[in-house]
């Protein structure tokens, strides 16, 4: 026998009606204000003082910022800069392969050579190149126990900016073969089997597949070299490359304004930083697509039963 019985179907339960607002009482922190209140003031205390010293001149300040001397060593800062990070970077790469090769020679020579430079301060290596001269007065090429084919004078040869490029650049590549190894090491072994199994050659999976996905590791570090690379350049002064440290000083030598001339440095340190903290932020914003971590607006929420579910369903038996 059949029949037709009408079994009302559950109401709506409680746990899909929306939550009444939940009122937060607000609490003032009072060790955020105290640190609020003391930065403020020590802020102001520095501006008033710095604004209200007789003893600093600002009008030097003003006067010596586009100076023409001041925008050629400017000029310098920037082409050591771009050059030596240039240099650093393509040797950089040549190491961190060196390093991760199974051939134990060159891996030998790429541990050696990131070890010695990387504890070797930067200025005694700008000192080294620049008085290498006294060591070794001629450069040779030739063959191996053999006659020579060029001979260069090594004063002519090594100048106050190919010192500072030996010194700035060598040193440097030590530190960035190692942040471009750790990037391709973070690379999952698995994409290049798989890169490997679709026929590509080590070469093209490298720059194809490993070295892309590790540009979004390396990126950070690279970065802050550079940055730490724009500062390093202060250091040729002590061999007068023509920075923008070494005509600060050569212009302080003869005036005694040291302060004022210092002042004018840093502003212009400070402007190069910022633009390239900003176009670093970009580049890693760009390389970051598909990595990061993105947070809903709202949380999801579940569908309320409709209109339908609350109609009796048929039942039969």
């Amino acid at each position: 026998m059949t029949a037709n019985v009408a079994v009302p179907s559950p109401t709506k339960r409680d746990e899909f009606a929306p939550l009444p607002p939940i009122k937060a009482k607000s609490r003032i922190s009072w060790s955020r204000v105290l640190t609020l209140v003391i930065l403020l003031w020590v802020v102001i205390a520095f501006v008033v003082g710095a604004a209200t010293n007789e003893r600093l001149d600002w009008g030097a300040v003003a006067t010596y910022l586009f100076d023409p001397r001041i925008l050629e060593g400017l000029r310098t800062t920037l082409v050591l800069t771009a050059v030596s990070m240039a240099i650093a970077t393509v040797l950089g790469v040549v190491l961190a392969l060196m390093a991760l090769t199974k051939d134990p020679t060159p891996r030998a020579f790429a541990r050696t050579y990131i070890t010695v430079f990387r504890s070797i301060p930067p200025m005694v290596q700008l000192l080294f190149w620049y008085f290498l001269a006294a060591i070794l007065p001629t450069i040779t090429i030739g063959i191996p126990f053999g006659p020579d084919l060029v001979t260069f004078d090594t004063n002519l040869l090594i100048t106050q900016f190919a010192a500072a490029l030996l010194g700035l650049s060598l040193g440097e590549a030590a530190f960035l073969a190692e942040y471009i190894r750790g990037g391709i090491l973070s690379v999952p072994r698995g994409q290049s089997e798989a890169a490997a199994a679709c026929g590509l050659t080590p070469a093209k999976t490298f720059f194809r597949v490993v070295f892309p996905q590790a540009i979004r590791v390396i990126l950070p570090a690279y970065g802050n070299s550079l940055i730490s690379q724009v500062k390093n350049t202060a250091m040729v002064f002590v061999i007068g490359a023509g920075d923008l440290m070494t005509e600060a000083q050569l212009i302080y030598s003869q005036n005694f304004q040291q302060i004022p001339l210092l002042i004018v440095v840093s502003i212009w340190y400070l402007v190069i930083v910022v633009i390239l903290t900003q176009v670093q932020r970009r580049i890693e914003n760009h390389y970051s697509r598909g990595y990061t971590r993105r947070t809903e607006k709202s949380p999801a929420r579940r569908q309320p039963l409709t209109a339908d579910s609350d109609r009796p369903r048929e039942v039969t038996s």
